[in-house]
This record gives structure tokens, C-alpha cells and sequence, in this order.
């Protein structure tokens, strides 16, 4: 009898993953990624230590968001109705998986940037040559963090969405700066410099930013990234 409550609490448990995998989207994403970076850690002969690092970070990942799935779901249980508090703890669960993301993409990083051949992280982004990719990878990180943090700091529009700066914007022009700094070909110059503009533009156009934040937006990403390209590069 207790062997067969034993396996019905197994049962209802990958019942539950599988729920989750089944109904959301992140959750699928999350599973995909977490399977390519345990294969590829596999492929490239991780020690123990490493494997085990890997593990916890993927795993760390799932039940993030698995418990922001149930958060919502007994949110939903609750209450049919708007609450301002019940979407500020819809919010927070989410920001928790943020979290677990956000760290699980430093975990991989750090493994992964010692085996895979520079030449491999290169491709699709032949332009950049004869410098480290840290420098990229650095600057990105600034630049988003700066931006969040200014946009709760005035508390104005959503971090994906509206407010000062515009993250489009600095994130675009960001990109253009390290064209400046890692290639010597005026052509993809022009490329991605007409592209940041095009970004940009889209992001006034629908109303989502104005004028003064896109700008705002732009001089962020090009100042950050050529402060760091200067000092890393020394």
C-alpha cells in the first residue's frame, strides 16, 4: 500500500512538470536551453564540479518558474478581479524567474567562454576580430542595467515599455559604438548605424517613447559602451 502511494506522489509530480511544460511557453524555452547546455557540457568534457554547477543552475531555473506558475494560477483561483496587489505579486514571482535567468546566463558564460572556440562565438559576428568578446558581453550588461535602474529610479513607463530612457534605443546604439571600436569596414558601420536609427524610430512612432527618451536612450548606450571600450582596451 505505502509502495503505491509512493508511486501515485511520483505520478502527480511529473503530472505537475509536465503541466507546466505543457502550458507555458518560458517553461518549454527554459527546458530546450537547460537540455542544449547539459548536452553541450557533456560534449565538452565538464569536470564534476562543473556538471554539478550546471545542474543546479538549469534546475534552479525550472522551479522558478514553475513556482511562478503557481502563483498565478492561485491568483487566478482567488479572484476574477483586478487588485493592484494581486498583480504586484504576479510581478514579483515573475521577477524572481528573471533572477534565475538572468543568473544562469553569468553561470554559462563563465563555463562555456573557456572551451568553445573563439571562432565559434565569432560567427554571425565576423566584424568583431582580434578583440575578447568580454568587452561586448560587458558593455551589454551596463548598459541594460543602467537602464532599469533609471527607470525605477524616475518610476516612469514599464522595463519593456515606455519611460526614460528607451532601452531599444540604448541597446541599439550600444551595438553601433562596438561596430566603432571592433571593425574597420565603413559599410557594416553604415549597416548597423541605419539599423539603431530604424530601432529607434520605431520606438517613437507607436507612441511607446518620445522624442527626449529615445535620445536619452541613444547617448546612454554610446557613452557607456565607448567609456568601457576605452578602458578595456588599454
Amino acid at each position: 500500500m505505502h509502495k503505491r502511494k509512493l508511486a501515485d506522489s511520483f505520478n502527480y509530480a511529473i503530472e505537475g512538470f509536465m503541466y507546466v511544460l505543457k502550458t507555458q511557453r518560458n517553461m518549454r524555452l527554459h527546458f530546450l536551453l537547460g537540455i542544449i547546455a547539459l548536452l553541450l557540457g557533456l560534449y565538452f568534457n565538464f569536470s564534476k564540479i562543473e556538471i554539478i554547477l550546471l545542474l543546479i543552475t538549469v534546475c534552479f531555473v525550472f522551479m522558478a518558474e514553475m513556482f511562478n506558475t503557481v502563483v498565478e494560477i492561485v491568483i487566478d483561483l482567488i479572484t476574477d478581479e483586478f487588485h493592484p496587489l494581486a498583480r504586484i505579486i504576479k510581478d514579483i514571482s515573475a521577477g524572481a524567474v528573471l533572477i534565475a535567468a538572468i543568473n544562469a546566463i553569468f553561470v554559462a558564460y563563465l563555463l562555456f567562454i573557456t572551451v568553445i572556440p573563439s571562432n565559434t562565438l565569432q560567427l554571425g559576428i565576423d566584424y568583431i576580430r582580434e578583440r575578447p568578446l568580454h568587452i561586448t558581453f560587458i558593455s551589454l550588461i551596463v548598459v541594460l542595467t543602467m537602464v532599469v535602474f533609471l527607470k525605477v529610479k524616475l518610476g516612469r513607463g514599464k522595463p519593456l515599455r515606455g519611460g526614460m530612457p528607451s532601452g531599444h534605443s540604448a541597446v541599439a546604439f550600444s551595438l553601433w559604438t562596438m561596430t566603432l571600436f571592433l571593425s574597420d569596414s565603413i559599410l557594416i558601420m553604415g549597416v548597423v548605424l541605419v539599423l539603431a536609427l530604424l530601432i529607434a524610430h520605431s520606438r517613437i512612432r507607436p507612441g511607446y517613447h518620445t522624442f527626449k527618451e529615445v535620445i536619452a536612450g541613444s547617448v546612454l548606450g554610446i557613452s557607456i559602451t565607448s567609456v568601457i571600450f576605452y578602458i578595456l582596451s588599454l
